[in-house]
C-alpha cells in the first residue's frame, strides 16, 4: 500500500468515526434509546449499533431515515457522511440550510473541518429544539 492509500484509508476511517461518534451523541440527546430510533426510522436496532460502533458506514438510505428522528436535515447527515461537499447547493428544495455566508465560508475549509463545523451546529440546533420544547406549558 502506497502512503497515499494508507492516509486516504485513515482519513476514511476517522470521516467513519466521527459520524458514528456524532450519530450516537445525537441519538443520546434526543434522547432516543437505539430501540425507539430503530422503530422511528424502520431500521434494525442491531444494525444502527453497528454503525453506531463504527462496524458499519451508514448508506444514504439509512441516513434518509435516521435524520428526522436524530433532528437532522438531510443534507446535514450526507455532509458528515461525504455525500454530498461543501460545494453542493444546501438548503435547495425548500430546505432550511446553512445560512449562504457561512456555507460559502465553509466550502473554504477542509473537508474534516466542514464535517465538524456541521456536526456542532446540528448539535447545537437539536439543544435550541429540545430547549424550546421544555419551556412551552
Amino acid at each position: 500500500m502506497s502512503p497515499r492509500q494508507a492516509q486516504s484509508k485513515q482519513m476514511d476511517t476517522a470521516a467513519e468515526t466521527k459520524l458514528n461518534t456524532i450519530i450516537k451523541r445525537q441519538r443520546v440527546m434526543v434522547p432516543l434509546t437505539l430501540r425507539e430510533l430503530a422503530a422511528k426510522a424502520g431500521v434494525s436496532a442491531s444494525h444502527l449499533g453497528r454503525i453506531e460502533r463504527g462496524e458499519r458506514f451508514p448508506s444514504a438510505s439509512i441516513l434518509r431515515k435516521i435524520a428526522k428522528p436524530l433532528g437532522f436535515d438531510e443534507d446535514e447527515l450526507f455532509m458528515l457522511a461525504g455525500y454530498l461537499s461543501a460545494g453542493t447547493p444546501i438548503g435547495a428544495e425548500g430546505q432550511e440550510g446553512l445560512d449562504p455566508y457561512v456555507a460559502k465560508m465553509l466550502a473554504r475549509e477542509p473537508v474534516e473541518t466542514q464535517r465538524a463545523v456541521i456536526g456542532i451546529l446540528s448539535l447545537l440546533k437539536s439543544l435550541a429544539q429540545n430547549s424550546g420544547k421544555k419551556e412551552q406549558p
